[in-house]
């Protein structure tokens, strides 16, 4: 007796090579990522500790007065640029200091102690500031700016 084929219908070639092919890529991709995160430019502060841990370590006061930013250096750690983000009417814009016209900023920064006042001119649709600060270290290719994350900025109401 002759056995009957089965009429089983499989993937055919061209999906299934189509789908490895997608395969590979994706986890090639995601490799890559997770190896790149990995090997970022390492940037340190006083000679070898990783920048973005100094962060951490950053202490300032800052507050809006009639159009003014009052910044005063509390801590340890010298702060060589801030950026300001400006909250407002569903929308948010981030400027460094040094953009705002009347703010005279030092070049070398916020050292310890000292302390930073200048009006920043904004619009009456802004309704706080985040003061975030930048520092500055040491990368394989010289000094390099690194802005810290926002959890250790300084949040301002102005119109509440």
């Amino acid at each position: 007796m002759i056995k009957k084929l089965s009429k089983k219908k499989g993937v055919s070639p061209v999906i299934a090579t189509v789908l490895l092919i997608a395969m590979v890529i994706v986890i090639a991709l995601i490799i890559f990522l997770w190896f790149r995160s990995m090997i970022q430019e390492k940037i340190t502060k006083f000679s070898d500790t990783n920048i973005q841990t100094v962060c951490g370590d950053v202490k300032f006061d800052a507050s809006y007065d009639y159009g003014s930013l009052f910044i005063s250096n509390t801590g340890n750690v010298p702060i060589y640029s801030f950026k300001i983000k400006m909250i407002g009417a569903g929308s948010h814009e981030t400027k460094d200091i040094k953009d705002f016209s009347s703010a005279s900023w030092s070049s070398v920064g916020l050292n310890q102690g000292g302390t930073f006042s200048g009006e920043l001119g904004l619009d009456s649709s802004v309704d706080e500031i985040e003061v975030i600060p930048v520092l500055i270290g040491m990368s394989d290719k010289g000094k390099k700016s690194y802005t810290c994350e926002e959890r250790y900025g300084y949040n301002i109401i102005i119109n509440g």
